[in-house]
């Protein structure tokens, strides 16, 4: 039976009246006026403890409800639902692009970008524009790029395809003059006819505090029309985890760095 209706102050005001004796089982619905508010709520919890005869495992019952409400509170407080493309009422969420300026913003030391595709020109401008100013006036801020360059159906050796990324990444996509680091997956331009894989992570880390992971590509179409859904983490353990992840596919060569593209060379 569920306890929703009784508020996490009333569960802790019944336990301790259960340890003072100010509260003797049995509980009843009338014995609760004046600690549970509504008789549906006083009415729920008495049938909840219907036959509890021992006020000390009741108090300590209600205590341990009380403690687990708080820790899941606590947890929701930090973890947000993140939405891009028409919004439903009675369904509240933050806008992804809303959310990933907010982080941008927020960040000191360093960020963490991964997507698998990217846009160009001016939509990259409107999405890396702020950061990049952040970049070129604070030398201290270091910004990481994991994404996807891949071959489409193109036969040019994996340097060659490289450098033409790097090239469009320092004319169309990245607004500042000092470069983040790229890193990119090689299986990406395995050869045609070859087994392949692609980096499909997208997902911002910023200094080690929040996350956001979702399935929007930086892009102005994934950011603000499409229909993509992801969630923000305000917790340190799950933001030092993910960033880890990236960094342990760097210290393996699982994925390598574009050359000139090398942290704010």
């Amino acid at each position: 039976m569920s306890l929703l209706a009784v508020g996490l102050p009333e569960l802790e005001a019944v336990a301790a009246a259960l340890d003072t004796g100010r509260l003797r089982p049995p509980v009843s619905a009338a014995s609760l006026a004046g600690l549970v508010e509504g008789s549906a709520a006083r009415g729920r919890l008495a049938r909840v403890l219907e036959g509890t005869g021992d006020a000390v495992l009741a108090a300590e019952w209600l205590r341990c409800v009380a403690a687990e409400r708080r820790r899941t509170q606590a947890y929701a407080d930090r973890v947000e639902l993140v939405w891009s493309g028409p919004e439903v009422d009675g369904c509240p969420s933050r806008d992804t692009a809303v959310i990933v300026r907010d982080l941008f913003r927020q960040a000191k030391r360093d960020v963490l970008i991964a997507s698998f595709a990217l846009d160009y020109g001016e939509r990259a401008e409107a999405l890396f524009g702020e950061l990049a100013h952040r970049m070129d006036n604070e030398p201290a801020l270091a910004v990481r790029m994991f994404v996807n360059v891949h071959r489409d159906k193109s036969t040019e050796a994996e340097p060659v395809l490289v450098r033409a990324f790097a090239e469009r990444f320092r004319g169309s996509i990245w607004p500042g003059k000092r470069l983040p680091a790229v890193y990119y997956d090689p299986r990406a331009l395995a050869p045609q006819g070859g087994p392949r894989a692609c980096l499909h992570a997208k997902c911002v880390v910023i200094d080690d505090t929040r996350a956001l992971v979702t399935s929007a590509n930086f892009t102005e179409a994934a950011q603000a029309r499409n229909i993509e859904a992801g969630v923000v983490v305000d917790d340190v353990a799950f933001a030092k985890q993910l960033r880890a992840q990236f960094d342990g596919l760097v210290e393996a060569g699982m994925v390598r760095i574009v050359a000139g593209l090398g942290g704010g060379a």
